[in-house]
């Protein structure tokens, strides 16, 4: 049985192995409250932990909002303490997306301000519908990211232009951030869904173990570890797998090969 969530629509296609994740509040935008971060924390929990979860699609409902933001009434009653603890919480949650050994992808398909543009960053890659709109406008109400946006944003488009973006609160439309390398791709909203998946699917052909390292190799960089120490390990590492005999096997044969993640 899957399990179910207050604030998170949690779907599982069998046939293919893709959750799909759907922040659901609109009626809120799909603000991201304290209730919401457990659920994505749970979710993403459960979802690693199940071998039928090949791959997270995540999105938001609606038409309007991946996620609009914050649930900014009930950040305002916190103290500098439970703020922090918020903070902590919400860096967690997003982080199992972000070191996830299975893709993780953000069909975004409104507006992604604030937690919504963090959570679609903690994503390994991000697909926006023509309609989406990113921003980290914190700085407007006197805070700044709080969920790992001063972090990833630099990373993705450079130091100077996240500084830009985070200092100014500016919103820009997805063409703009598929310029900026903020976004991989922007296709029509009514295709956003389908692309996406046709997206991991296309990665779910590749070696899972493999696809897992490539993953950890890439964060190890940012998170100051000795990256290419850690790459020639997974390298060897990869030697020893049955996916790698059946992918040198299935090229010399000039066939397809069939992973089994083992």
């Amino acid at each position: 049985m899957l399990p179910t969530f207050a604030n998170l629509l949690y779907e599982l296609d069998a046939a293919s192995g893709i959750l799909t994740l759907t922040v659901n509040r609109p009626t809120k935008l799909n603000a991201l409250n304290a209730a919401t971060i457990a659920d994505l924390d749970a979710a993403g929990q459960a979802a690693l932990a199940d071998p039928a979860v090949r791959a997270i699609l995540l999105t938001g409902s609606g038409e309007k909002a991946f996620v609009a933001g914050a649930d900014i009434a009930e950040l305002a009653a916190l103290t500098p303490a439970q703020a922090q603890g918020a903070a902590e919480a919400g860096q967690t949650a997003f982080r199992r997306f972000e070191t996830s050994p299975k893709p993780t992808l953000a069909a975004v398909n409104g507006f992604a301000l604030g937690g919504g543009c963090e959570l679609a960053m903690a994503c390994h890659l991000r697909v926006a519908a023509d309609t989406a709109r990113f921003g980290q406008p914190e700085v407007n109400l006197g805070l700044l990211p709080g969920y790992g946006g001063t972090q990833r944003l630099p990373r993705l488009i450079g130091r100077a232009k996240a500084l830009e973006f985070l200092l100014t609160a500016d919103v820009i439309k997805a063409d703009e951030a598929l310029r900026l390398g903020l976004a991989n791709h922007v296709v029509p909203a009514a295709e956003l869904l389908d692309f996406s998946r046709t997206l991991l699917l296309k990665i779910l052909t590749k070696a899972p173990l493999a696809v897992g390292m490539v993953v950890a190799c890439v964060d190890a960089y940012y998170e100051g570890a000795d990256g290419y120490r850690t790459e020639a390990e997974a390298f060897g590492k990869a030697f020893a797998t049955a996916d790698f005999k059946e992918g040198t096997t299935a090229f010399v044969e000039k066939r397809a090969a069939v992973f089994t993640g083992k």
